[in-house]
């Protein structure tokens, strides 16, 4: 196996009913717990970055090079694509030369004119270099980098003409939203994901927000035409509270407990652990045997 673009791994997540998890990274050692729980569930993956993770990590070039040199120094044999996140025009053009292997362009906030305009341009591109693409209609609830919405129910029409242009799958709001999920939240609009799925034929559609829907929730779906769901806010949680208890402990404090690379440890097992059990519940681990 190798670093790959995602078409391959969601077509047959489709086929197969079931979800490829799409996990956000924000560092090598975020990298390399989410790279050791896909390899330990023989699971297929998307690797992705916002645009301010990338910067954050030191940018596009440096991102596509640490995940290639860790997939070939810690022995991965699972299909890995590396994905930009919610890409803006310019983000989605600069991945394309960077060397991702997939990438999505969110024009949801664009008039609907501009965004088939745009989005069509951005496939070419990227189809050009063999990457898969994704496409947003609809704006997905919450904050994701600064940009903020209140979340928005796709229309199955718009969906169905940015479909044709070629995407590779599609994103469409249906009651999800990044972050947190408030204990009022009304849960996934199924009645609309049915009709937008009927819409675009068959096009393989992603949930965005994976993190905190209930399962039962995912796969239900997935029955309906979900077959990328992306992982972002779960993992952060996972790392912050167990990086809080090694630290109320008190074992920063004993011994060299300090040091970073012990410091933090717990928190990065905790990721790979949580993604483990994410690639068990979306049906993904084993299918990369």
């Amino acid at each position: 196996m190798a670093i790959v673009s995602a078409v391959e791994m969601v077509k047959k997540a489709k086929e197969g009913h079931y979800a490829i998890p799409a996990f956000n990274t924000n560092n090598l050692e975020w990298t390399k717990s989410i790279l050791a729980g896909i390899q330990e569930a023989k699971s297929p993956a998307i690797i992705q970055t916002s645009e301010g993770a990338a910067k954050y990590m030191g940018g596009y070039k440096m991102v596509v090079d640490m995940i290639n040199d860790l997939y070939v120094s810690m022995g991965i044999t699972v299909p890995v694509a590396i994905h930009l996140d919610h890409g803006t025009y310019e983000g989605a053009k600069k991945v394309i030369e960077a060397g991702y292997t997939s990438v999505m362009f969110d024009g949801s906030h664009f008039d609907f004119e501009e965004n088939v305009a745009k989005s069509k341009e951005i496939i070419e591109l990227a189809h050009a270099k063999g990457m898969s693409v994704e496409c947003e209609v609809g704006g997905i609830g919450g904050e994701e980098d600064g940009v903020a919405s209140e979340g928005e129910l796709a229309n199955p029409e718009e969906c169905k003409n940015i479909a044709a242009l070629g995407v590779d799958f599609l994103a469409a709001g249906i009651g999800n939203i990044h972050g947190k999920y408030p204990a009022n939240w009304k849960g996934l609009n199924f009645d609309q994901l049915d009709k937008i799925n009927t819409a675009v034929e068959g096009k393989p559609l992603v949930l965005h927000g994976g993190s905190g829907i209930p399962f039962d929730q995912v796969h239900k779906a997935v029955t309906l035409g979900v077959s990328k769901v992306n992982i972002n806010t779960e993992l952060q949680l996972e790392f912050a509270a167990a990086t809080r208890k090694y630290i109320e402990e008190g074992k920063d404090t004993q011994g060299k407990g300090y040091d970073p690379r012990k410091l933090l440890k717990p928190g990065f097992d905790a990721i790979t652990a949580k993604v483990i059990d994410l690639c068990k519940a979306f049906g993904s681990a084993g299918q990369a045997n």
